[in-house]
């Protein structure tokens, strides 16, 4: 295995993970007991190095640039980019799925219930980035608060440093000591992505085979074109990279989130595979973790099907200003909702609100929202290592 490279060991793990799950198919439990808290150990490493690294690597970043108005410049591209990705992905999902929509069927709805999480006030979002403890941000996990406290002591110690020279080698180690902890903890990563992928799959392998597949076969058709087109024509056009040097250089981190269906988890991945790239390691550290954060190019696209998947099923034919409605609503919640679990659902009732269709109808996708999410997941953490390679390259 070590003369593997890790893309092949984690390529062979999945693999080995669905052949075995789908011959626990009807056994799930097994899976579910025995196999399953593995792959949770694996992740509980990667979520408890990740905090600690988005913290440093952010501080360290903002420091090895020397110039405030230099952090701006990369952090205005950065958000730029996201928003005009998130809008294309929310636009491909709703053509494709007005396209393929003959295929989705009109369902008995009357009996459908689902309990919509509350929705995201955007001054609520707003206050609630801004940290007030400074220990509480990495207890909760909360990503946007991490990144807010960490550009802050970056900032901080920039100024201090015009005044009095410092060293900012303590910043520096311990960066370097999270980063080689993530290091150590992403070579399980094949252990990891076997056991978090097999219950997936002996889980709900029978479950996708009806009328179900027809709309998971739409976001995945739109995943994978928003993936190859946009990103493709994203980094050959402003980075002058092969699309083809870009996504083979992307396998370990799109197998892994593939299977973890977690962008925060994907974090330390991807990192690595964006600076094998090429990507400047001080913008990668800047950049993909406020992607893992606020860029949601997949659930966009899901989003978008889901809207005309639901419609579909009430009997509701959606107008276009209907549609303009949702790839802006869906745009915007993309950063409204950051930081939320369960995103995904949270914007999809935002979406299925602003345009007045049924919330329940979300039920009718919630039962295999998981697979949805391992698509989308590898769309979002895609898009947060072009946006690193487009950034990087205009900042060369």
């Amino acid at each position: 295995m070590k003369k593997l490279s890790l893309a092949s060991q984690i390529f062979i793990a999945l693999v080995l993970g669905i052949i075995v799950g789908i011959l626990f198919t009807g056994h799930s439990s097994i899976a579910t007991t025995y196999i399953k808290p593995i792959g949770t150990i694996f992740l509980n490493l990667i979520k408890w190095v990740v905090t600690p690294l988005v913290f440093f690597s952010i501080m360290a970043g903002v420091i090895s640039m020397r110039d405030i108005k230099k952090v701006g410049s990369i952090g205005l591209k950065t958000v730029i980019y996201y928003m005009c990705t998130t809008a294309f992905a929310v636009t491909i999902g709703l053509l494709l799925a007005n396209l393929f929509k003959g295929m989705f069927p009109v369902l008995q709805t009357t009996d459908l219930a689902y309990e919509a999480s509350a929705s995201v006030n955007f001054m609520d979002t707003l206050v609630g980035i801004f940290p007030s403890n400074f220990f509480a941000p990495f207890v909760e996990a909360n990503m946007l608060q991490i990144i807010v406290a960490s550009l802050i002591i970056g900032f901080a110690l920039l100024l201090v440093d015009q005044q009095k020279e410092i060293e900012f080698e303590s910043v520096e180690t311990l960066n370097d000591v999270f980063m080689k902890s993530m290091e150590m903890i992403v070579k399980l990563s094949p252990i990891g992505v076997f056991c978090l992928i097999c219950p997936v799959v002996a889980e709900n392998g029978p479950a996708v085979l009806g009328s179900l597949a027809k709309v998971l076969l739409v976001a995945y058709l739109a995943y994978f074109l928003h993936a190859v087109l946009v990103y493709s024509l994203a980094v050959k056009i402003a980075a002058g990279m092969s699309p083809l040097t870009f996504f083979k250089g992307m396998l370990p981190a799109i197998m892994f989130a593939f299977s973890s269906a977690s962008s925060v988890g994907t974090l330390p991945i991807n990192m690595e595979c964006t600076e094998k790239l090429g990507a400047d390691k001080n913008i990668s550290s800047f950049v993909l973790p406020l992607g893992a954060t606020i860029n949601m190019d997949g659930t966009a696209i899901y989003q978008g099907v889901c809207a005309i998947f639901i419609a579909s099923c009430f009997g509701i034919t959606l107008t276009f200003s209907q549609m303009l409605t949702i790839v802006l609503t869906a745009t915007l919640a993309s950063i409204g909702t950051a930081g939320v679990p369960g995103a995904g659902m949270v914007m999809l009732a935002m979406v299925l609100s602003s345009v007045g269709l049924p919330v329940e109808g979300i039920a009718l996708v919630a039962g295999i929202d998981r697979i949805f999410d391992m698509g989308r997941t590898t769309v979002n953490i895609t898009g947060d290592a072009s946006c690193t390679i487009v950034v990087s390259a205009l900042e060369k």
